[in-house]
């Protein structure tokens, strides 16, 4: 039986846990399994069609079901789509804090998977672009808050410079957390540069990796794994004290944390989808921070989730903490 003073410590930990905040797209995923890409200008019948909750809602959901407490802090439509999206988050108690958008729906991310389970992606503009500097104010970040920011929200004026003028009104002790994306290491040096400054954790894969180190002239060992030495090279361009993980498919990923470069091997799966598995990793990994957890062994649950996810079709197939743990258990 605990004593009076250490449920009393426990509770003051759960009054100031962090939450998992997410500002980025909140879109639907419209699943389409196919034989091959089609050639340019020719028709392919599709194997299977399916929608989901995707985008943002894939961290969410994978953070939640790791026990963290989450919040979608990112603009939802009016119709349909806003309805799915809703609803996904709502299954997970998780709760959007700006009043849905009235005027359009939230758009559709559309995903061609192959059998090999690499996925293409065409994507539409919708609701959750129509962000302000007070609708993402409604989600009262506090500090030691985790504070997701994506480089598609980058991307584009219109998410972009809302998205930066409220980073500046952030409690200092508020962990801003960077999922580049594709679009990051294309942008202009100056969004780049506001967006690193402001950036407590960088957790993205090797490709991304290589294209902000390229453009920014930096050269990694030839003499380590390379996302080792990509996540020790990146964390300079970030806030003093930053850590950087950089993930590699099955490979796992590496973690620069505290000044130490650590290695977390991966554990490869046959896969059948690997649409949301980048997000769910990345889900996985802050709640484990949020619970309190080392940076390394975050990592490690954050790769066991992603590999669980790999075997299962659509991006809301994230799997629970007790999941998890039996998969670790059984490796």
């Amino acid at each position: 039986m605990r004593s009076r003073a250490e449920t009393d410590d426990r509770l003051a930990r759960d009054a100031h846990r962090p939450r998992v905040i997410h500002t980025g797209q909140a879109l639907v995923d419209l699943v389409i399994e196919v034989a091959d890409l089609p050639a340019r200008g020719q028709n392919l019948m599709a194997d299977s069609v399916a929608e989901y909750a995707g985008g943002s809602v894939t961290v969410l959901l994978a953070a939640a079901r790791l026990g963290a407490e989450c919040l979608h802090a990112g603009a939802i439509g009016t119709g349909p789509y806003g309805d799915l999206i809703r609803e996904a988050l709502d299954a997970d108690g998780i709760a959007a804090s700006a009043p849905p958008l009235t005027t359009q729906d939230t758009g559709v991310c559309v995903v061609l998977i192959e059998p090999s389970a690499e996925r293409t992606f065409v994507t539409t503009l919708g609701a959750e672009r129509e962000i302000t500097v007070e609708s993402l104010a409604t989600a009262d970040v506090q500090p030691g808050d985790l504070v997701c920011v994506t480089g598609y929200s980058l991307a584009v004026a219109q998410t972009r410079d809302p998205m930066l003028a409220w980073l500046k009104t952030l409690p200092e002790d508020a962990v801003v957390v960077l999922d580049p994306g594709a679009a990051f290491a294309a942008l202009p040096a100056e969004v780049r540069d506001t967006m690193l400054a402001r950036t407590d954790v960088w957790t993205g894969n090797a490709e991304e990796a290589t294209d902000l180190l390229a453009v920014r002239s930096v050269a990694v060992s030839a003499s380590e794994r390379e996302i080792v030495a990509q996540a020790r090279e990146l964390t300079p361009l970030m806030r003093v004290g930053a850590v950087t993980v950089v993930r590699d498919g099955a490979e796992g990923c590496a973690v620069h944390a505290h000044g130490e470069n650590t290695y977390v091997p991966g554990f490869p799966q046959t896969p059948v989808d690997t649409n949301g598995a980048g997000d769910t990793h990345t889900g996985a990994l802050l709640a484990g921070i949020a619970d309190g957890s080392t940076w390394v062994d975050a990592c490690r649950r954050a790769n066991a989730a992603a590999a669980i996810k790999v075997t299962r079709r659509g991006p809301t197939t994230a799997p629970t903490a007790v999941e998890v743990e039996e998969f670790l258990r059984g490796t």
